[in-house]
């Protein structure tokens, strides 16, 4: 009787502690490691689609700049098909319009170089010998032997380092047609991004489970509307930011007005530090050309542009687009230019956007009354008739030929006979 009680006891102890196993490890730790482990698990697969992409990196910036362009002249082709233009025809006047006015722009940019550079020249001696002269009046020793004598170590520098400045070169050649390949690879991506793009869109969501599809494709169309909307308001910003800096420079005579502005409105699709950069290259040219006061007052132009773009700008214009915090916004274009350069700081904020609008809209649950989700590409009125007549078309030819052939057949059957 005692044996079996002790055994007893011993059963009840052992099924208690293996219940209460896990009782011993705090409630945070196995939080935490739960959590570590899906960390590290999401990590793994970061890195290792990091990795793949980086081996086509090409094909991944030049498809990304395609998106973005498409963000920009989507509306125009959604404008003409409104008035019964098909979508490829739509299609090829919006692509060829951009081309175009990018053509266009550059030659005019190519023309005031070229015109300027003779005046820009005599104006950098000019501006030199002036440097060299104020140099000259300063209470300490740096003059114009000092400045010769830093020439001179540059171009012995060159000439002891021709080769790497030889493999510098090459390797511009080679970014040069990295360049012709990516343009390529970006057009003919725009083509099916504009005429088919919803279409491409629905296939890649029907990869999903069925339970995953709504609320991917609500999310991603969310998502492309906040792309859509910051495209559009950083155009109007770079617009403005590249008037106010290029009237500024004409007025004040710095040379090349035309191409300052267009490199300032270039610059400003990287926020909060392509403007400035640009507009530092406005203040050496006045500097060199027009001397020191000129410079300042450009300087002066400069920063009254900013500061509109910063505190007026920026919050009311593109506030409505994009519901990002500056500090975000400086880590995000800071992050993305130390991990892939100018196209890191050029995609780190659109890429940021549309996460945080997707991130909001799933954790809200908008798309169980989200009634703008679509199954099927969209249409409108004339081009659903159009369809209707096309499948009906189609429809008499099928049939025709099925009429056809049954009249083929018994005339081989009768023959037969």
């Amino acid at each position: 009787m005692n044996e079996n009680l002790e055994l007893d006891s011993r059963d009840i102890r052992g099924g208690s502690s293996a219940r209460t196993a896990g009782a011993y490890i705090p409630f945070a730790l196995s939080t935490a490691a739960e959590w570590a482990w899906r960390l590290i698990v999401v990590g793994i697969a970061g890195y290792a689609i990091f990795t793949a992409l980086s081996k086509v990196s090409l094909i991944v910036i030049s498809l990304a700049v395609a998106v973005l362009l498409a963000a920009l002249i989507v509306p125009v082709v959604y404008f003409l098909r409104r008035h019964k233009i098909r979508a490829g025809l739509a299609t090829a006047i919006a692509e060829l319009g951009l081309i175009i006015g990018v053509i266009l722009l550059l030659t005019l940019v190519g023309q005031q170089l070229t015109s300027g550079f003779s005046s820009l020249s005599t104006q950098v001696v000019e501006g030199y010998n002036q440097l060299m002269a104020s140099l000259q009046n300063l209470p300490f020793n740096f003059g114009a032997e000092q400045i010769d004598s830093y020439i001179s170590q540059f171009a012995n520098w060159l000439k002891e380092n021709s080769s790497t400045v030889l493999s510098g070169v090459a390797s511009v050649g080679s970014t040069a047609a990295d360049f012709g390949t990516g343009l390529i690879i970006c057009l003919f991506a725009l083509i099916f991004f504009l005429m088919e793009g919803e279409r491409i869109w629905l296939f890649l969501v029907g990869l999903f489970p069925k339970a995953a599809r709504r609320p991917l494709n609500g999310a991603g169309r969310r998502g492309w509307k906040s792309l859509v909307s910051y495209v559009h308001m950083q155009v109007l910003v770079a617009f403005i930011d590249a008037v106010g800096i290029g009237l500024s420079a004409f007025f004040l005579g710095v040379p090349f007005a035309l191409p300052v502005a267009v490199l300032v409105f270039i610059g400003s699709f990287i926020p909060m530090v392509g403007a400035v950069v640009t507009g530092v290259v406005a203040v050496l040219l006045a500097l060199v050309a027009n001397g020191l006061v000129n410079a300042l007052l450009m300087l002066l132009m400069v920063i009254i542009v900013q500061q509109i773009e910063g505190h007026i700008l920026q919050p009311l214009v593109m506030g409505k687009a994009v519901s990002l915090h500056p500090l975000a916004v400086f880590l995000g274009v800071a992050g993305g230019s130390l991990l892939f350069g100018i196209a890191g700081a050029l995609f780190a904020v659109p890429i940021l956007a549309v996460i945080n609008t997707v991130i909001r809209y799933l954790a809200h649950r908008e798309w169980e009354d989200d009634s703008s989700i679509r199954s099927e590409p969209f249409l409108f009125e004339h081009e659903i008739e159009r369809q209707k007549k096309k499948d009906i078309a189609q429809m008499v030819r099928e049939r025709l030929e099925a009429l056809r052939k049954d009249g083929h057949d018994k005339d081989v059957s009768s023959i037969g006979i």
